[in-house]
């Protein structure tokens, strides 16, 4: 049986200088998306492990962590706060496939971490899929599928298009094309050039902001470390097609976007805007998306993820649920009450009804909090991710 080898590298550049290109990896873990991400979140310790065969040398795997302390309490985690939809490792070709091999990769990771210098109390992966890039994630193994609070939402289409608009008929889209066609310079496009892709974030920003403004939700989305972190994202990643941004546009301005990411013959959906309740009569996110879910499958893409957060228009997309886990490991007796936590919390979603009944008690009881040392539920904010991808 193979043995393993973990280093860590605190400078995401150097990790990404010496690993070598030819990998498995879920869109989000494409360097594009890493390289933006600690760009912009710089104020956080990253932790990038390297995992390498003992025998061969060959590299297994890269995980793009951080460390975080919360409440004293020195957590390991993924490069995330909010902005990753799918947390996961990059694997090489040499990854194991078979679950034996990945329980000694975990066993090697978690044994690593153990000696880090400055110490980790908890691992905290969250939101990992099954599968990445065409290879089982050996760290799904720390958890139990479907523990995360969260789920993908993935229509594939096939090479048939027109058989997939048959299917979403009731949505009626070819009938808010021809309401939005009526308007003077109505057009919908994919943007290629930088500068307006660049432009078209910041009306992104303006209408996602005012939409959360009327839900009465806070929208940090344009924040320092986030703004940064998309405007990073377009700048690199438009030209090698990676970063995806298509509009609704007329004479009276831009009515309609939506941000994405490909991989292949995968895409999944980031964000989308629109202008408002005076445009509801043409359906502008759901025309948009629509539109350019038809724009893309023309460009090979059959894999759809319209990401996280259960919306309802996503069933109308025919979208079924991608199960996720989550996994906490205490690695010190400071971090046992964070793993309890998460745990009772993976516990109570297996019993919808049960799980509201405590939230309801809980909800105002602090002291609760104060006796166990950590919130019985979390009191943080919703994901952005989860909270703005609400089209009109």
């Amino acid at each position: 049986m193979a043995s393993f080898r973990v280093d860590f590298v605190r400078d995401w550049s150097l990790a990404a200088a010496c690993w070598d290109k030819s990998v498995h990896s879920t869109a989000f873990q494409q360097m594009y998306w890493l390289d933006a991400w600690y760009r912009a979140f710089d104020t956080v310790a990253p932790l990038i492990a390297i995992v390498s065969d003992v025998a061969t040398g060959q590299q297994v795997a890269l995980v793009p962590l951080i460390v975080r302390v919360r409440n004293g309490i020195r957590i390991a985690e993924f490069a995330d706060c909010g902005l990753t939809d799918y947390n996961a490792p990059i694997l090489g070709c040499c990854a194991p496939t078979d679950a034996a091999q990945a329980r000694v990769l975990c066993q090697a990771l978690l044994a690593a971490l153990r000696r880090v210098p400055d110490g980790v109390d908890l691992i905290r992966f969250k939101k990992m899929p099954a599968n990445v890039g065409g290879k089982p994630n050996p760290f799904a193994l720390l958890g139990r599928t479907g523990s995360s609070s969260l789920n993908g939402n993935l229509v594939e289409m096939g090479d048939d298009l027109d058989a997939h608009s048959s299917s979403i008929k009731k949505m009626q889209m070819p009938r808010s094309w021809r309401v939005f066609n009526r308007h003077p310079g109505a057009t919908f496009r994919v943007i290629t050039d930088r500068d307006e892709a660049l432009a078209l974030l910041d009306t992104m920003d303006v209408q996602q902001g005012d939409r959360m403004e009327r839900l009465g939700l806070r929208f940090f989305l344009n924040d320092d470390c986030c703004g940064r972190f998309y405007r990073n994202l377009v700048a690199r990643g438009l030209d090698a097609g990676y970063v995806i941004i298509s509009a609704l546009i007329c004479d009276e301005g831009v009515v309609a976007t939506t941000l994405g990411i490909r991989q292949g013959a995968d895409y999944v959906l980031l964000r989308t805007s629109n202008a408002g309740i005076k445009w509801s009569s043409c359906s502008p996110g759901l025309l948009t998306i629509e539109r350019t879910m038809a724009a893309l499958h023309k460009q090979g893409v059959r894999r759809f993820d319209l990401s996280i957060g259960n919306y309802s228009y996503k069933r109308r997309f025919g979208a079924v649920h991608v199960p996720l886990t989550d996994a906490s490991i205490a690695l010190s007796w400071r971090g046992l009450p964070f793993m309890m936590r998460d745990r009772a919390a993976q516990w109570l979603r297996r019993y919808p009804r049960l799980a509201d009944r405590v939230r309801r008690a809980c909800k105002n009881a602090k002291w609760i909090d104060r006796i166990v040392g950590v919130p019985v539920f979390d009191h943080e904010v919703p994901t952005p991710a989860a909270r703005v991808r609400i089209p009109g």
